[in-house]
């Protein structure tokens, strides 16, 4: 495959002209930062190891700044787009400036939590600029809908890159550093200035390389029902597990009974723990109820055999 012209790639002066073109004018709302600096793209590329036969997804592409540096090196980069004006004008821009890769664009006009499928093959590697008001549960949802996901590099807020990143005992650890490792092996992977943005954040950014678990976390319980004592745990971080998790549980004494049988302190608190453990207590939680439910099943049909007696 040859490369693109090198002029391909969008300038600050395109990304402006592109914009007033559009009468777009990036929003709050929407978190938009669009990225102006050709050499920041690649990078981007260049440190999420997209490889010529990667089919990579995009979520909110905006102008096209990372997508052009995408189609360079990916077999194909379908790209998520919520803006009305962005979503219509993107597949114009790429037939403009790439025309030779054009065939390997697809565009999904759609809000990126309700995207369930993507035309095309399915996607081995998610690149983002995540938008900072939704980065967490997007990047969430993606990894959740498409299991061939293998590999991920996202742009982040740089506090929420250390919250993803951050493992058992950080300040920082919780609710998103566990579910995100549920799926993948997480770490930041390098930090982005300001100055190629625009408008330029008041926040600086940090890029999170994912690289999905070559086996899932080992577990006899659900995903939805680890989450739901992932989400215990951290809604009253300050107090201990056995406290945290009493109205998860149905009370403290049940609580500590999972917490026991998974092998965790009851004193402990949710930041000191591990995906791992969390699935233990959960799963603990789980065989605890199935035993009750079969109990009550049985004292259920003691009593309908003493009624019709």
């Amino acid at each position: 495959m040859t490369s693109p012209a090198s002029d391909a790639l969008l300038s600050p002066a395109d990304v402006r002209e592109l914009a007033a073109a559009l009468g777009v004018r990036p929003t709050k709302q929407r978190g938009q930062n669009f990225v102006i600096d050709a050499n920041t793209v690649r990078r981007i590329v260049r440190t999420a190891e997209v490889r010529p036969e990667d089919v990579v997804v995009e979520v909110g592409p905006g102008l096209g700044s990372l997508t052009l540096a995408l189609l360079e090196v990916a077999d194909r980069v379908t790209a998520v787009e919520i803006d009305d004006v962005l979503a219509a004008a993107l597949p114009a821009t790429i037939a403009a400036r790439m025309p030779d890769r054009a065939d390997r664009f697809a565009l999904v006009h759609s809000d990126a939590m309700h995207v369930t499928e993507l035309p095309g093959p399915a996607p081995t590697a998610l690149v983002a600029n995540l938008p900072y008001n939704v980065a967490v549960p997007v990047l969430l949802h993606m990894l959740a809908t498409f299991p061939t996901i293998e590999r991920t590099l996202v742009m982040v807020q740089s506090e929420v890159a250390d919250r993803l990143a951050a493992g058992p005992g950080s300040k920082v650890y919780g609710v998103p550093s566990v579910k995100a490792n549920w799926y993948a092996e997480v770490k930041r992977a390098g930090a982005i200035g300001r100055n190629v943005f625009w408008p330029a954040p008041n926040v600086d950014s940090g890029l999170v390389s994912l690289v999905r678990r070559a086996e899932p976390v080992k577990t006899t319980a659900s995903r939805d029902e680890v989450f739901a004592v992932v989400d215990a745990a951290f809604a009253q971080r300050r107090k201990t597990l056995r406290a945290a998790l009493a109205g998860w549980a149905g009370s403290a004494a049940a609580a500590e009974a999972a917490l026991v049988a998974a092998g965790v302190s009851p004193q402990a608190r949710g930041e000191s723990l591990t995906v791992e453990e969390f699935a233990a207590i959960a799963e603990n939680a789980v065989a605890d109820n199935a035993e009750n439910a079969v109990a009550d099943n049985a004292d259920n049909a003691d009593n309908e055999e003493s009624t019709r007696s």
